[in-house]
């Protein structure tokens, strides 16, 4: 065998999996493969002057390499069972709770001091909610910024690259079952197989595809998952300041009474930026927010997403989200923008109309018509959720509320794993958002400090 551990993908997954086992099992020949770049070497190449729009660079340094998708979000780290995933049910709820702490102090510890731990118990906020029909959810999150992230992350690989061989722009192709062990194909500047006993799989939500491909020749079982569609909204950071000052993230769910579908708040970025996000090719829509005060915005942008969970014999959903997000890529080259006022009339935004908005957009996207894009029942519950919302922050439904599109959140179809995340085949675990389970920055990071310590004990 080549290595004690094959890893693939250097997202927070992977990157906690080898911190753990090193901590655990030093000596260890562990190799972590990444189709994107180092860190540092990540960048896009969106400068607003003479790069306006995505360019569809491959790998796309927003969504791989060290660090993952993760590497240039907000850094906001949820520890709560309440949403991100449902690792809980594999592990149980205290056990998985505590990973998240554990996470968290690695990440104080390797930069992270001085960010703040903002929680939602004991929130007055919560009750008014409640009175208008509103639910806030319960977490305590850390807000590492944008910046502070990118300084963790820094901090990490730092204590990572003396003992894990890391294999940069270098995608896996296969995974081939072998006597004892797994053999992975990888391709890149130079093309080979690579064998080890044990192989953990956490290519995140970009390798979607690549992951169903592996499930297909594997023969490991999956079910379909949902999508989550839906906008993100811009709007003067004071409308939203009295909930982040105090929670800094809040998720708020409201139950539509057209439809009686659930509405959510999400990736809530105070003081932030809009920015694009490139998924196997679709531009679609996220945000950003920074811990340097001289990096911060007067706009407040968070998403507002409906969460779509498709039966058979349908079981597409990631298809369905990428064919909707193509939609407002053909109709304004990637994302769409428009003010709630022209939503509500029926009318397209045009730029004069956007120069003239007193929200200034922090993202230069195509004025248009998002009634063209989203079906209607997405875009009635998303009108919906921002009249509730302006009931506990005045000022979120007025008319030049900024509305940016379309807003995607793929989810991998999941992966059949067992208690120890490790698939019908012993020694392949699948963690991280592409086995289906976890669905945030916490959660795909306490996976993969669980599955190395498993390991960790089998050896």
């Amino acid at each position: 065998m080549d290595y004690d551990v094959i890893i693939i993908g250097a997202g927070p997954g992977g990157i906690f999996s080898a911190y753990e086992l090193i901590k655990k099992k030093p000596g260890l020949k562990i190799c972590v493969f990444e189709e994107g770049k180092k860190l540092e070497d990540r960048r896009c190449p969106i400068d607003g002057d003479k790069v306006r729009s995505c360019i569809f660079c491959k790998p796309c340094s927003i969504m791989n390499g060290f660090g993952g998708a993760g590497a240039f979000s907000d850094g906001k780290y949820n520890i709560t069972n309440d949403f991100g995933g449902n690792l809980y049910e594999y592990i149980g709820r205290t056990q998985a709770t505590d990973l998240m702490y554990y996470v968290d102090d690695i990440n104080v510890s390797h930069g992270g001091e001085g960010t703040k731990m903002y929680s939602t118990a004991g929130s007055s906020f919560k009750k008014l909610c409640i009175q208008n029909k509103l639910t806030l959810l319960d977490a305590s999150v850390r807000h590492l910024g944008t910046d502070i992230n990118y300084h963790v992350l820094e901090n990490l690989y730092a204590e990572l690259s003396p003992n894990v061989e890391f294999r940069f722009l270098t995608p896996v192709e296969k995974i081939e079952k072998i006597t004892d062990g797994y053999r992975v194909h990888y391709s890149g500047a130079r093309s080979g197989t690579a064998d080890a006993p044990r192989c953990i799989v956490s290519v995140g939500r970009s390798g979607s595809k690549w992951m169903e491909q592996v499930c297909d020749e594997l023969d490991i079982p999956t079910r379909s998952n949902r999508v989550d569609l839906g906008v993100r909204v811009e709007l003067p950071a004071v409308i939203f300041s009295h909930i982040t000052d105090e929670l800094y993230e809040s998720k708020i769910v409201y139950r539509t009474e057209k439809f009686e579908d659930n509405v959510r708040t999400f990736c809530m970025n105070p003081n932030g930026i809009v920015v694009n996000e490139n998924t196997n090719g679709i531009v679609t829509v996220n945000g950003h927010s920074f811990e340097d005060p001289a990096k911060k915005t007067e706009n407040t942008n968070f998403a507002l997403l409906v969460s779509k969970h498709f039966s058979l014999p349908f079981k597409y959903s990631n298809a369905y989200g990428e064919s909707i997000a193509r939609l407002s890529n053909m109709l304004g080259g990637g994302v769409l923008v428009q003010r709630f006022g022209d939503l509500e009339r029926g009318r397209r935004s045009t730029e004069k109309r956007i120069e003239e908005c007193t929200v200034r957009p922090t993202l230069e996207a195509t004025p248009g018509d998002l009634s063209l894009v989203l079906p209607k029942r997405i875009l009635d519950g998303v009108i919906e959720m921002i009249h509730a919302l302006d009931k506990i922050a005045p000022g979120t439904a007025n008319d030049d509320t900024l509305l940016y599109g379309v807003e995607v959140k793929f989810y991998n179809m999941e992966v059949e794993i067992d208690s120890n995340l490790e698939t019908r085949h012993k020694g392949l675990y699948v963690i991280g958002d592409c086995s289906g389970v976890t669905h945030s920055l916490s959660h795909a990071s306490a996976s993969g400090v669980f599955v190395a310590r498993k390991i960790a004990e089998a050896i």
